[in-house]
């Protein structure tokens, strides 16, 4: 009669620690390692910042949708990539602008300059965050979004987007995006310490490529 063999257990105590499931900061939701909350700053914005994430930017590992809502104090994060008409129309106020480059598949609207009367009676900057083609998705199928006053950037930009790339010349991250516009749109506070986590975020993942 054949003898069954046992399959040996290993105690969770001494499992070897690439088998252990890693530890996932609760806050900036990336992996201990290489968490940027250290570096996170808080900033009392008189704007609003509404964010609307795409489910798939979600959880992505470089996330600075999340990291711009972290860093200002009057922000929100909504993560969907079709709105309702009613939600969408609660979540648009009054004195809404949207930060989007002036393309040309867009319809002409009023652009909103920095130091402008509409620049400063400005009560929301609504961000889109995704990827340009699923971004472009999103605006078509909203036309509300379509129709707001534009907050748009002129001439070259650079990005220190390294880990990332992007499929469209001439564009930032969505947290170097925000950290621009709001410097423009309120000069007198410092938005560019917004870029601290993020620089942190793209050191931390260099870093850990090179090990």
């Amino acid at each position: 009669m054949a003898s069954l063999r046992q399959r040996a257990t290993v105690p969770k105590d001494h499992q070897s620690p690439s088998s252990m499931p890693r530890q996932i900061c609760p806050t900036c939701q990336r992996p201990l390692k290489v968490c940027y909350c250290s570096a996170l700053v808080h900033i009392a914005n008189r704007i609003k910042v509404l964010i609307i994430q795409h489910p798939l930017e979600e959880k992505h590992p470089f996330n600075t949708g999340r990291m711009a809502r972290l860093c200002l104090e009057n922000s929100e994060l909504i993560v969907a990539e079709n709105l309702s008409d009613e939600k969408l129309a609660q979540l648009l106020k009054p004195g809404s602008a949207l930060l989007y480059p002036s393309l040309g598949w867009l319809p002409e609207v009023e652009q909103v300059a920095p130091g402008t009367p509409q620049a400063e009676a400005l009560e929301q900057l609504v961000v889109i965050d995704a990827t340009w083609r699923k971004s472009k998705k999103m605006l078509h199928l909203h036309p509300a979004l379509q129709q707001l006053p534009r907050v748009s950037f002129e001439g070259a930009l650079s990005s220190n987007y390294q880990i990332r790339h992007s499929s469209l010349e001439n564009s930032l991250s969505t947290i170097e995006s925000v950290a621009m516009a709001m410097a423009q749109l309120e000069p007198e506070r410092d938005f560019k310490t917004m870029l601290a986590p993020f620089e942190y975020m793209v050191a931390l993942q260099k870093a850990n490529l090179r090990q």
